[in-house]
């Protein structure tokens, strides 16, 4: 990468047309695009169905990647929601689930220390199905981690514009290390 710093991308699909995405992605020299959709299907923006999408951005040079299992926004974990239930209905996942328990799980951090494999050697964006990235999981949770590792965040909108990520003040995502510190071996954890 010709960066001096790693830099993640974030780009959300609405319901636009498949191409105004690819389009997007290659204006910003995207070559990796992680999926971090729970479930990458919808019944409103087909186009963006994980296969036939991930056939299209093949046909335009860009890699396909899904890691939702990872850093998706709605884990199946109970334990990550406030109630302590996953929800049994379509809602505003936003609310409900406690970022800092995700940010502490293996599974999550097994998918950051991927993610940031990848964006260590290719330019790279994760993508989610909101294209305002302040209603999305990808800013309030994997975003904070990364930006918390000193990795530039960048949210690519919908018009084109990109928009440099910031902390938030008290961030939900506190990530623990990916191995243990030397702190860590001298308390016996």
């Amino acid at each position: 990468m010709t960066d001096e710093h790693t830099v993640v991308y974030t780009i959300g699909h609405s319901n636009v047309p498949a191409q105004k995405i690819v389009d997007l992605l290659k204006a910003y020299q995207i070559d990796v695009l992680v999926d971090v959709r729970s479930t990458p299907y919808s019944r409103f923006a087909p186009q963006f169905n994980r296969e036939p999408f991930a056939e299209t951005l093949r046909g335009s040079g860009i890699t396909y990647k899904y890691a939702g299992e990872y850093l998706g926004g709605r884990p199946k974990d109970p334990t990550c929601y406030k109630s302590g239930e996953e929800p049994t209905k379509n809602t505003e996942y936003l609310k409900l689930v406690d970022y800092a328990e995700v940010a502490r799980r293996p599974w999550y951090q097994q998918g950051i220390a991927h993610l940031v494999d990848i964006a260590s050697r290719q330019r790279t964006a994760i993508m989610c199905s909101e294209e305002d990235p302040h209603q999305c999981h990808r800013h309030h949770l994997i975003a904070q981690t990364l930006l918390t590792m000193g990795i530039i965040v960048r949210h690519i909108r919908g018009q084109g514009t990109v928009e440099e990520a910031t902390l938030e003040e008290k961030t939900q995502a506190e990530p623990q290390p990916l191995q243990m510190t030397l702190f860590d071996m001298g308390s016996g954890q």
